[in-house]
Formats: structure tokens, C-alpha cells, sequence
């Protein structure tokens, strides 16, 4: 059994503001039917593409880190929303066929 724990992504998030990069994080607000992650889930970004943690995984993941750079730019928050009939959510990474609700916050 290892001694390593898995990081916590707002620990991260705080340690690399500290250290002077910018950074978002990308927080599961809400949930409707499945989903990969729960409510409370959380991303760290950073502007180099960096990350740690998870709101979903498959390309919803790589739009939110996308979406989570744009934040960092511009310093506007955003609401993302993403969801599939289930006859299509293995191909977007959604594989139980449910939607999320994903805000997106730059820190400082």
C-alpha cells in the first residue's frame, strides 16, 4: 500500500497562486442524472495548461481546461453546461448519459 495521497486540487491551486502563476479552477455545481464526477468536484488549472483534479474526464475535461485558460485571460467567470442524449455520451466522454452544471473562476 503507498504512503502518497492523491493532491487535493484547491491545495494545488492555492500553492500555485502563491507561487505567482495564474490560475482557475473549475468547480461540479451541479448534476443531473449520471455523471463521472459529483457535485463538489473541482479542477485546477493553471495558464501553461497544467492541472490537477477532475470535473468529468473525456473531452468535456479538455473543454473545461480550455474554457478554464480563456477565464484566466479574460478574468470573467463562466457557467458551463454540458450534457448528451445517451445514444451519443460515450463519444464526448459522458458515459453515463447525465449532464453537469461547471463553474469556472480565476483566483486573485
Amino acid at each position: 500500500m503507498s504512503d502518497l495521497q492523491p493532491l487535493d486540487p484547491l491545495v494545488t491551486a492555492e500553492r500555485w497562486h502563491a507561487e505567482g502563476r495564474s490560475v482557475a479552477v473549475a468547480t461540479v455545481i451541479q448534476t443531473w442524472g449520471s455523471a463521472p464526477r459529483p457535485a463538489g468536484s473541482h479542477l485546477t488549472v493553471d495558464g501553461e495548461g497544467n492541472f490537477e483534479g477532475s470535473v468529468s474526464g473525456g473531452c468535456v475535461e479538455g473543454a473545461v481546461i480550455g474554457e478554464a485558460q480563456e477565464v484566466i485571460a479574460t478574468g470573467h467567470p463562466k457557467m458551463l453546461e454540458f450534457g448528451v442524449a445517451d445514444e451519443t455520451a460515450w463519444r464526448v466522454g459522458l458515459s453515463c448519459g447525465g449532464t453537469i452544471r461547471i463553474h469556472v473562476e480565476r483566483l486573485g
